[in-house]
């Protein structure tokens, strides 16, 4: 069993290029897989591994960063390893909006339990904080979608929205409301709000049965997907689009497995596609002398 931890924190972080080669050598030593982005803002990631040594890798994090808890923390597991890789990256900024922070000042989390209360007010706004395909898997009844591919473009959308009403975001973990919601408070917004932990928090705390989720999440692995509970979800990745597809899109003409989907089919040139299909067959081979290969997924 593979236990994976989702975390951030917004401090001012030092002697980042030093700390980055330290993570990326403990990774490598103790089979840490995942993905780490470190900022002079602060620090967000997924990763993956035995229990063990996954506790032991977020106790390095806290000590090498020097500070004692996450702004979020949340745990799941997965019968399978769900990255390839363990990754340590340097960015400007944890989540790409343009401004910066190093330390969270608002209080304005609202746990699992009082969500559904708060969005099933009429006066709130309810926004879903993450990309057009992740919201196509799955979402809260009512939200709205601001349809950005690129989260810098997202301030642009937020400066539309009236003053006046009540703003509840939600995003997978939170990190992207936590930009947000400062970019809003900045701006005279008096009653924003975010859900504690994000979706994920959400479909580990509350049943299926009170739930006002509706569908799947998307998550940045290789699980691809979640339902209540945490379990990984139905959706598999298109692996000529990237962008993931339900047991629907796979009965349709245009999918292809490890070529095309309804998404991609009629935009992938002849050339892509035999290419594809090359990958696809190798993969096919592997499987049936049960080896594992480049692109393995499954456990």
């Amino acid at each position: 069993m593979f236990y994976i931890s989702g975390f951030y924190k917004f401090k001012k972080l030092i002697n980042i290029k030093k700390n980055k080669k330290k993570l990326q050598n403990f990774f490598i030593v103790n089979s840490i897989k995942g993905t780490i982005i470190l900022s002079s803002e602060g620090i967000n990631g997924t990763i993956s591994s035995n229990k063990k040594k996954l506790n032991l890798a977020i106790n390095e994090i806290k000590k090498t960063f020097k500070f004692h808890n996450f702004d979020s923390l949340n745990f799941s597991k997965c019968e399978f390893q769900p990255f390839h890789r363990g990754k340590v990256k340097i960015k400007k900024e944890v989540v790409p909006m343009g401004i910066k922070i190093t330390k969270r000042k608002i209080k304005n989390y609202v746990n699992p339990l009082k969500w559904n209360k708060l969005i099933n007010t009429k006066n709130t706004f309810l926004i879903d904080a993450r990309k057009p395909f992740e919201y196509k898997v799955g979402t809260f009844k009512g939200a709205i979608n601001p349809q950005v591919n690129n989260f810098r473009e997202f301030p642009t959308y937020l400066q539309k929205i009236n003053k006046d009403k009540t703003i509840a975001m939600f995003c997978t973990g939170g990190i992207r409301c936590e930009k947000a919601s400062i970019f809003l408070k900045k701006r005279g917004f008096k009653n924003v709000y975010q859900l504690k932990g994000g979706i994920i928090n959400y479909l580990k705390k509350i049943k299926k049965s009170k739930s006002f989720w509706k569908g799947e999440c998307y998550v940045f692995d290789n699980r691809v997907s979640i339902k209540h509970g945490l379990v990984p979800g139905n959706f598999s990745m298109c692996s000529g689009c990237r962008i993931p597809i339900s047991n629907k899109d796979k009965k349709s003409n245009k999918y292809e497995e490890g070529v095309s989907c309804p998404n991609c089919h009629d935009n992938l040139t002849k050339s892509q596609k035999e290419r594809f299909r090359m990958r696809q067959k190798q993969i096919n081979l592997a499987k049936k002398l049960g080896k594992k290969h480049i692109f393995q997924k499954e456990f």
